[in-house]
């Protein structure tokens, strides 16, 4: 498999101190969006508190939409279509869904680095570097945040987003996270402007040709998370 350049993408953001791993938790069944909320909410409070480790959730929801705090009203072009949650992170609209794996990131940036740019480049450097191990050339944009594939086999100027990222941070414990396109409904993006971006479409990794599962991504995400962000031990429910 290929090795994805690293250097050139993101600064260590490896803890400072060599405290505890990240706690790694997947969840099989999908998830209520109002319960994943609940759960981030109680779990920030308790890493910038000290009295819980850092938390990696990986996880599935129910199709719906998500605001973030710069959602348009007129970029919410079906609202009856799917439930349509307030998330409380930046960005604009998003669609969550089955064959999409959400990461809800929740790391107190005051072990590694205070700095919120640096950490939004270090989640995009993570997908980037797992979109490399499956032969696929994620991009960054200056003047659009998530990660970007170009499709010149549907026009030359032709770029799908194949994954969102939309954070929040409190008292440097950061929430929220990054949502990557596996094999999800393609269609359902078509209720929302995505991220506010009408110029280019969105993609996934089946649709781009690779017949891969939830968890073969898995184990890749946490291969290359470790790899920005160190060390990381599996948890249960």
């Amino acid at each position: 498999m290929p090795t994805a350049t690293r250097e050139a993408l993101v600064p260590d953001f490896q803890p400072l101190d060599g405290s505890a791993p990240v706690d790694w938790l997947i969840s099989d069944a999908p998830v209520a969006y109002e319960d994943a909320l609940a759960v981030m909410e109680s779990r920030v409070a308790a890493i910038a508190e000290g009295t819980a480790p850092e938390l990696v959730w990986l996880l599935e929801h129910p199709p719906l939409y998500t605001a973030g705090t710069s959602a348009k009203t007129e970029d919410l072009l079906t609202p009856d279509r799917f439930p349509v949650f307030a998330a409380g992170r930046g960005g604009q609209y998003t669609y969550h869904g089955p064959g999409q794996r959400v990461a809800y990131v929740m790391l107190d940036l005051k072990r590694r680095q205070p700095d919120v740019r640096a950490f939004v480049s270090a989640l995009e450097a993570w997908v980037i570097g797992t979109l490399w191990q499956h032969h696929v050339r994620g991009e960054r944009r200056e003047d659009r945040v998530g990660v970007w594939v170009r499709r010149p086999d549907k026009g030359a100027d032709r770029e799908d987003k194949i994954a969102a990222i939309g954070i929040r941070v409190r008292k440097w414990v950061t929430f929220h996270g990054i949502s990557l396109n596996v094999d999800p409904d393609l269609e359902h993006f078509s209720g929302i402007v995505p991220c506010g971006v009408e110029a280019h479409g969105v993609t996934s990794l089946v649709d781009l040709g690779i017949p891969i599962t939830l968890p073969e991504v898995d184990i890749i995400l946490r291969q290359q998370f470790e790899d920005v962000f160190g060390e990381t031990r599996l948890v249960s429910e």
